[in-house]
């Protein structure tokens, strides 16, 4: 079993202001695109250090997708940046068009994600953007758990080729994926080996599916728990293998119920190995303001509801 453990909180969007510096010095290609946004998305390095391939688009998303798909055939890199609510529905068909339908090489990259963008609001707080961007034929996923992790995906997309969505989020979370730790797209981590139920997890769900796991192993559960950090590839393969121990699985997200993680989990046990399944997601609602650990809790997406799930899919087998 291996053990990660909190090695100091930060937010996820730092990660990624840290790999845009590093791609800045080492990949001359990789152009950076933001939609006024400077500091939300942690550009100010890449900015700094190479203002010639820094574009301030300013508030018009629409424009900043279309110009990254032009740059693309130049040969560049381009990263775009702004909020999960801007970089999808704003502008979801400019990323049909011009980046996925021409299987553009554009890494949309996403802040303030899910729930925990907080206090403001419901409309900023998008809840289907992973089932918006997983339908767009050749459009590769990732949802990132910590800050080691959202820099590791962001250097890694750069070297891979085709469209990304790259998704992360505001708030302080525990870093605990070890820095070192191999970034595969597509490749699903298993964080912690058990028997009696498999839990599924991505983005900020996984520190709370780890804490879960304790609480479990306390109950005498013993609960395997995987890093699902791309939901498209989905790692079809780790799911199987461990669904094959345990025969149930829960997933959890902070997303919608409805066209996250958790549907195209079910897809995989239908078509192979159909299993009982249980969901810590959002139930089909809108965000509402306040604090990310208050929204956290209200809507289940927590912990808590993490074991309440297992306890449910355990009596199913």
């Amino acid at each position: 079993m291996k053990k990660y453990t909190n090695t100091g909180s930060k937010d996820t969007r730092s990660g990624f202001g840290a790999a845009m510096t590093e791609l800045g010095q080492t990949n001359e290609n990789v152009v950076a695109l933001c939609a006024d946004l400077i500091g939300s998305l942690k550009f100010d390095d890449f900015k700094k250090n190479h203002p010639e391939r820094f574009f301030q688009i300013g508030i018009a998303e629409a424009n900043m997708i279309g110009i990254a798909a032009g740059l693309t055939i130049g040969g560049k890199i381009p990263f775009t940046g702004t909020f999960a609510n801007f970089s999808t529905g704003r502008v979801y068909d400019q990323i049909r068009q011009s980046v996925a339908y021409s299987e553009k090489n554009v890494k949309i990259c996403a802040s303030h994600a899910g729930l925990t963008l907080g206090e403001d609001g419901a409309t900023h707080q998008i809840l289907e953007d992973i089932g918006l961007m997983k339908m767009l034929p050749g459009m590769t996923v990732i949802n990132t758990c910590d800050y080691n992790q959202t820099k590791a995906a962001t250097l890694a997309i750069a070297d891979y080729h085709g469209p990304v969505y790259l998704r992360f989020g505001r708030p302080v979370v525990p870093n605990f994926m070890p820095s070192d730790e191999p970034f595969v797209v597509g490749k699903a981590i298993v964080l912690s080996e058990g028997s009696d139920v498999t839990i599924l997890a991505t983005g900020h769900l996984v520190w709370e599916a780890l804490i879960a796991a304790e609480a479990l192993e306390a109950k005498g559960i013993s609960a395997e728990v995987i890093n699902i950090h791309t939901i498209k590839p989905l790692d079809e393969e780790a799911i199987l293998k461990s669904l094959a121990k345990t025969k149930c699985i829960v997933t959890a997200e902070e997303h919608n119920i409805l066209g996250g993680l958790g549907e195209s989990v079910s897809r995989v046990l239908a078509l192979n190995s159909p299993a009982p399944q249980e969901f810590v997601a959002v139930n089909d609602s809108f965000g509402e303001s306040g604090t990310p650990a208050q929204l956290m809790d209200k809507y289940k997406l927590n912990n808590q509801a993490i074991v309440e799930a297992v306890e449910r899919v355990i009596k199913r087998k």
